[in-house]
């Protein structure tokens, strides 16, 4: 389940001001944690630790971008640097065990920004609004993480996306990632989206036509077990910007991208 900033705040403002704001500086003066009866991270003062982060600003056609010089551009090229010389190592052994190494991305805030909806709908989601944007298919790149797509594949790495948006949203992820630069294995093989209307069999403990119970946890690592068990790939990294992206295994390594604009259980 996708939570706003604003619906999230009470039960992970500390949790985010100590985690994915860790580059953002300290807050003003009595706002770094919740006081003696507990009241909340002030949620104005969360939104300037954010743009100060994302180092935000309106580009020449008033959409908001983040900075690449800023804490969270910063953060992104450590975590792509570690991960590029762990992907090198990581091919080369799975290989010499005959293994066919593979790694795993998220698309949202993982690959494809999507800060300019978030400062434009106050950190708050709507489907509808949300579908519009997604459709758009105009959303600029992660820094860096389309350069990773290609990393891996020069190494001999086969990539695939696993994201929760729908199976109608398939042709607009897709030309975006193509504009971004991450244009490889986009074919429904390699791209796996929610499918609630037609789920896959692989998901059956949790998902049925017209019944998906999946948790986004249960769904991705689901995925994931079928890209080892079924299709046969060693997954050596996988790649998210949320911890629900990441969970229950069935990856050798994984990565954690920023993002404190908002939570997905």
């Amino acid at each position: 389940m996708r939570k706003s900033l604003r619906a999230a705040a009470v039960g992970a403002a500390c949790v985010v001001a100590a985690g994915a704001l860790y580059g953002a500086g300290a807050a003003t003066a009595g706002q770094s944690t919740a006081n003696s009866t507990h009241e909340p991270y002030n949620i104005g003062l969360l939104v300037k630790d954010i743009d100060t982060y994302y180092g935000t600003a309106l580009d020449a056609n008033g959409v908001y971008q983040a900075s690449p010089t800023s804490p969270y551009a910063k953060d992104l090229a450590s975590i792509d640097k570690a991960a590029k010389k762990y992907i090198d190592d990581a091919a080369r052994k799975a290989r010499h065990k005959g293994e066919k190494p593979a790694v795993v991305f998220d698309v949202d805030d993982t690959l494809l920004l999507s800060l300019d909806y978030e400062k434009r709908y106050n950190y708050t989601y709507n489907s509808a609004t949300w579908a519009a944007y997604v459709n758009k298919a105009d959303r600029p790149a992660v820094f860096g993480s389309p350069e990773l797509v290609q990393y891996a594949t020069k190494k001999g790495v086969t990539v695939f996306y696993n994201s929760g948006l729908a199976e109608a949203q398939r042709a607009a992820a897709v030309e975006n990632l193509k504009k971004v630069g991450a244009d490889v294995n986009l074919d429904t093989d390699h791209v796996f989206l929610k499918n609630t209307a037609a789920p896959p069999s692989y998901l059956s403990a949790c998902a049925t036509p017209g019944a998906w119970t999946c948790t986004t946890v249960q769904y991705k690592s689901g995925t994931r077990k079928h890209i080892e068990d079924d299709l046969g790939y060693e997954i050596i990294a996988n790649f998210g910007d949320q911890y629900s992206d990441l969970e229950g295994g069935y990856a050798k390594r994984t990565y954690k991208l920023p993002n404190p604009t908002y939570y997905v259980g």
